[in-house]
């Protein structure tokens, strides 16, 4: 029985933390405020690996055909320097330098924002507040950048909000968005670059924490793999239902979800 018990808090938190991914409301502060409900005690680094690692499965499960044609014409571009190629290769370019900011807070300050920010949940819900008053403030924005138009000082400013995301509270997808929404992408270019920069960022998470992981690796594999599966399962169907939501602009409906709820974290937890 405790067995069963055992697994299924695995697949809950898995399909739970999968589902809030790829949405713009927090998957890591959610994520502490289940545990707190709950009173779930796991602070499994080789859990949160996992399920990172099932959302970017997903991801790339819907944006294959974009990362294949900009895989082979990027490469085609390297070795032939033809100029047809040369806007996908400027692409993974922008894509590379949006990825630092990110990357570089989370080596240098991981420790001090998971530890000391992260387990404070008014703090959490200031950030969720935060989030919906983002989201708020571009719900009507439609943009008018293309892939092509993107600029250097765009990826770095979209970079710049993935690295306020580390922030428990702060979505990542959320903030990547609101922050290409504001220096003028179009909608489905917003998207396009926000899931496809998460792509090296959960990557490299993923590698930094393999050393870690070792250890809960070879002792939970069964219910790690459980976690997997279903944070695969939710974060697909997850981001098929943000990318609709997008489309057809109804982001106000996220913003006052995370109002609502940062302010319950705020004045009950």
């Amino acid at each position: 029985m405790t067995e069963l018990l055992e697994l299924l808090k695995y697949l809950f938190l898995g399909i739970f933390q999968g589902f809030t991914e790829p949405i713009p409301i927090s998957s890591s502060g959610h994520l502490r405020i289940v545990r707190e409900l709950m009173e779930i005690d796991m602070q499994s680094l080789a859990f949160e690996g996992f399920v990172n690692f099932g959302s970017l499965i997903a991801v790339v499960l819907v944006y294959r055909k974009d990362l294949l044609e900009l895989a082979v014409n990027g490469s085609k571009f390297v070795i032939s320097r033809e100029p047809e190629y040369k806007s996908d290769f400027y692409y993974i370019f922008l894509l590379v330098i949006a990825t630092i900011p990110a990357g570089l807070l989370g080596v240098l300050f991981e420790d001090t924002i998971s530890g000391v920010i992260g387990e404070n949940l008014k703090t959490i819900g200031i950030s969720l507040i935060i989030t919906g008053l983002a989201l708020w403030i571009i719900r009507n924005l439609k943009g008018f950048k293309s892939d092509e138009e993107i600029t250097i000082k765009d990826a770095i400013i979209v970079g710049a909000a993935q690295a306020v995301a580390l922030i428990p509270g702060i979505s990542r997808s959320g903030a990547t968005i609101v922050g290409a929404m504001l220096v003028g992408f179009k909608r489905s270019s917003a998207l396009r670059f926000s899931f496809l920069m998460y792509i090296p960022v959960s990557l490299g998470t993923m590698i930094f924490s393999v050393n870690d992981m070792k250890d809960e690796f070879s002792s939970q594999f069964a219910l790690l793999l459980i976690a997997l599966i279903g944070a695969i399962i939710a974060s697909y169907f997850a981001l098929i239902w943000f990318i609709n939501i997008m489309k057809s602009g109804n982001l106000r409906y996220f913003a006052f979800y995370c109002f609502i709820v940062g302010a319950l974290v705020f004045i009950f937890m």
